[in-house]
């Protein structure tokens, strides 16, 4: 009976594993430069991923609750530092019995805030962002809590999930904001600004750096 030959399987030198950990970190050297040049640093790159899925939020309360909903971006008071134009909100219209539409809005979920020293620009986005044409819309809202009543501007969706503003743009900037006044641009961020443009079936499409969304070459406020 001929004895049956054990198969000894090799290890990975110490040169080879090196060879591999270098490689692996030069893909996620060049992914994080990649992204950086669509989204801007860090802090807008976060911004952008975690305004998206705000919207995608919206959009599903409106189909399931059979009602409009709004992504709601904070302008009560420009002499909050924390919120205002950092805070953001989703909010839907409130059905009666019968299933038809009161005044009264809710909020349904808790407030998101942009990282830090990100705001949302109300000077670059734009109703129709192609035409270039149409600042935001604004209401008031009482949600029946002192600390989110107040003046927002607003991205709706009605009850098929549809974006009532097709075209529209949601752009943000790293910055400074001296108090009270708008946000302001540092000399290592003129350019660093990030969003997305809203379509009617509710997906967004990435701007790709910040001439596509119609950043000058130097831009003080914004």
């Amino acid at each position: 009976m001929i004895p049956s030959q054990k198969r000894h399987l090799a290890g990975f030198s110490l040169i080879e594993l090196l060879v591999v950990i270098l490689i692996i970190s030069m893909l996620l050297t060049l992914g994080a430069v990649g992204l950086r040049g669509i989204s801007g640093g860090n802090g807008i790159g976060a911004a952008v991923a975690t305004s998206e899925a705000l919207f995608d939020e919206a959009r599903a309360i409106a189909v399931g609750k059979g009602t409009k909903s709004r992504v709601l971006v904070d302008v009560n008071d420009p002499q909050d530092e924390e919120n205002y134009l950092r805070r953001l909100l989703v909010a839907y219209q409130e059905l009666d019995e019968e299933g038809e539409p009161t005044e009264k809005w809710a909020l349904s979920s808790r407030a998101l805030t942009l990282p830090e020293r990100i705001f949302f620009s109300k000077e670059y986005s734009k109703r129709e962002h192609e035409g270039g044409g149409g600042d935001i819309e604004e209401d008031s809202f009482e949600f029946g809590k002192t600390a989110f009543d107040g003046n927002y501007l607003y991205y709706e969706f009605n009850s098929e999930g549809i974006c009532t503003t097709p075209g529209a743009s949601f752009v943000m900037g790293s910055g400074v904001r001296p108090q009270g006044q708008d946000p302001r641009a540092t000399a290592d961020g003129k350019r660093d600004f990030g969003g997305f443009v809203v379509w009617r079936n509710g997906r967004t499409s990435l701007f790709r750096g910040p001439d596509q969304i119609g950043i000058p070459s130097t831009v003080n406020e914004f």
